[in-house]
């Protein structure tokens, strides 16, 4: 049994590494200073400069297929990628990407949606989340009805990442009600701004914001269908499960750089004449962190092999996310209380970070919703205690 990565993986975490290290980091206090007058931390102009730096480096479209220009990464290395994304605060996220989804397009749709989305021209977002269906996803309520050659949308989406940005939305809508969204009830459907929707930021306790997506009688053309007719939750489900190693991959790094200002800040910060690293309820924090750190990151790595083994990964993604998004919420919680007052301030990454790291618990399936699938897969026999190895 090897644990070590492999001279590939390593060069390519590395790179990775530096380039973040030296292109993105130096951004992160402009970025919290844009923040806290209510700005955005990084235009969309500035953020695809940094992705066109990025492509000199030989980093575009991690998960596009080769066809397209892209990278076709195993999901080990885009999970050990995302780790070091995740080890700065800056919105930093490399180009050539498209919603994985949009590969089961026509040649026309590849060629009005998905080729000018990996070269950046467009941004997407996929709406499937609604004001009453949000975990219980088969319980949407958006309704599409044929109308000739068209399809009229009806209804609203909420909690929309890049909605507010977006050209076009990926939308999930009901098609027949009689059947319901898990069999064949629900289509997905490529959707235009200019064909009538609108857009409205939801305020959160994170920087940025999601959207409200509103559909009133928009007329969506037939051609505009992904997929087939009654697919739409299947391709939900597959977009969705992307998201179950990605997100506490980036987790993890979050959760490395924020552990690593506390070690610096006990080794340097004196209190009634010592560092306050010698104090034992200091000490253990740190040790509960690295811990944690440590178990997150092979549950996650272990997520993403099964994705690269050709195994179904929905159990092992389940727990990988489950106790990653926990972790990085402990992690955080206890460096912004070893800084004290200072980690509650907006001059540190610390707040923000615990904002931030918040929704992880919560976006891409909740605790609750990862509960239920480890402990349904265990109930009902799917699966085995100790997994690949029982």
């Amino acid at each position: 049994m090897d644990f070590s990565l492999s001279d590939e993986e390593r060069a390519v975490r590395d790179t990775v590494r530096s380039f973040i290290t030296r292109e993105v980091m130096p951004l992160e206090q402009e970025v919290l200073r844009r923040e806290r007058a209510h700005q955005p931390g990084v235009t969309r102009d500035e953020l695809r400069e940094l992705q066109q730096k990025a492509k000199k480096f030989g980093f575009w479209g991690l998960a596009t297929p080769e066809e397209y220009g892209g990278m076709d990464l195993p999901a080990v290395m885009q999970s050990l990628i995302w780790t070091e994304l995740g080890r700065t605060f800056v919105p930093f996220r490399f180009g050539g990407e498209a919603d994985n989804i949009l590969f089961h397009a026509t040649e026309e749709q590849k060629r009005e949606f998905l080729l000018p989305t990996i070269e950046g021209e467009r941004i997407s977002c996929f709406a499937i989340t609604e004001p009453g269906a949000g975990s219980d996803a088969a319980n949407i309520r958006l309704a599409a009805r044929r109308d000739g050659d068209d399809w009229i949308l009806d209804g609203e989406k909420t909690f929309i990442t890049n909605g507010n940005d977006a050209d076009f939305a990926i939308v999930v809508a009901v098609t027949d009600r009689e059947k319901g969204a898990r069999n064949g009830g629900a289509t997905a459907f490529l959707v235009d701004r200019a064909m009538g929707w609108r857009s409205e930021f939801i305020q959160t306790m994170g920087e940025g914001g999601p959207a409200s997506l509103i559909f009133d009688g928009v007329r969506v053309p037939h051609r505009n269908i992904l997929g087939e007719i009654g697919q739409g939750f299947t391709l939900g489900m597959e977009w969705i499960g992307k998201g179950r190693y990605t997100i506490p991959s980036h987790a993890i790094g979050i959760a490395e750089r924020a552990l690593q200002m506390a070690i610096d800040y006990a080794n340097t910060r004196e209190t009634f004449g010592a560092k306050i690293g010698t104090n034992q309820a200091i000490q253990w924090m740190i040790a509960d962190s690295e811990t944690e750190l440590e178990a997150a990151r092979w549950l996650v790595l272990r997520s993403a092999w099964t994705v690269d083994q050709g195994m179904d990964p929905r159990h092992a993604s389940s727990m990988g996310k489950l106790y990653g998004a926990g972790m990085v919420n402990r992690v955080v919680d206890r460096v912004l209380q070893i800084h004290g007052g200072m980690g509650y301030t907006r001059e540190l990454p610390v707040e923000r970070w615990y904002r931030q790291v918040r929704l992880y618990r919560i976006f891409e399936g909740t605790d609750e919703m990862q509960r239920l699938i480890i402990s349904r897969d265990l109930l009902r026999g799917y699966t085995k205690i100790g997994g690949h190895l029982a």
